[in-house]
């Protein structure tokens, strides 16, 4: 047998075998760096997703420390706008409820002589001074009148001096109501009851 024969084939194989060990180990390099290069790239991405959350997250954080700083007095400001617009619809409507128009016509037919609106000298037992200690005290109105309590009154009699002190205003602000209410009839019903203003 030819030694050179048997070892062409053998040396021509073997070498065979190392450049296909050579040229598969390439190609796995190649699918290597491949999947590794884009692994890098959805890397990268990620990063700059998480980087673009983060100052997205930092703007809703400090968006939120504003709303609440501001929200608190936001809500203080509203609650305040409301309780006043509360307020305000409710004192309207008192307000309103209270409004009555003067029918001086009425008033003259029942008490039999003309009558002008707010004379507090309407009222049994006011006459013109106790008209006018009323009107330095504020009180110019039957409405007024009306809301000004029994301590109240005698305080302003009282600072009149001693001919007022012996009046007794219990009953004022009770015909004040019905002079203010155009409660004529009621009125003059009532007064000619009463004695002096009292009852």
């Amino acid at each position: 047998m030819n030694i050179p024969c048997i070892l062409i084939p053998a040396l021509v194989g073997l070498i065979c075998g190392i450049l296909g060990y050579l040229i598969g180990k390439m190609n796995s390099k190649d699918g290597d760096n491949s999947q590794y290069l884009n692994l890098q790239s959805d890397l990268d991405n990620c990063r700059s997703n998480t980087q673009q959350l983060k100052a997205k997250i930092s703007s809703l954080e400090n968006d939120l420390d504003f709303c609440r700083a501001n929200g608190l007095k936001l809500n203080t400001k509203i609650s305040e706008l409301s309780k006043k617009s509360t307020d305000d619809i409710k004192s309207f409507a008192s307000n309103t409820d209270r409004i009555v128009y003067f029918n001086s016509e009425l008033a003259a037919s029942v008490f039999e002589k003309k009558i002008k609106e707010n004379d507090l000298k309407i009222i049994e037992g006011i006459g013109p001074k106790i008209e006018e200690l009323y009107h330095n005290a504020g009180i110019n109105t039957w409405l007024k009148l009306s809301q000004t309590s029994i301590e109240k009154s005698q305080s302003i009699l009282d600072a009149g001096g001693e001919s007022f002190t012996m009046h007794n205003p219990g009953t004022w602000a009770r015909q004040a109501e019905f002079a203010h209410q155009g409660k004529w009839q009621e009125l003059k019903d009532w007064q000619d009851v009463l004695d002096g203003g009292k009852e």
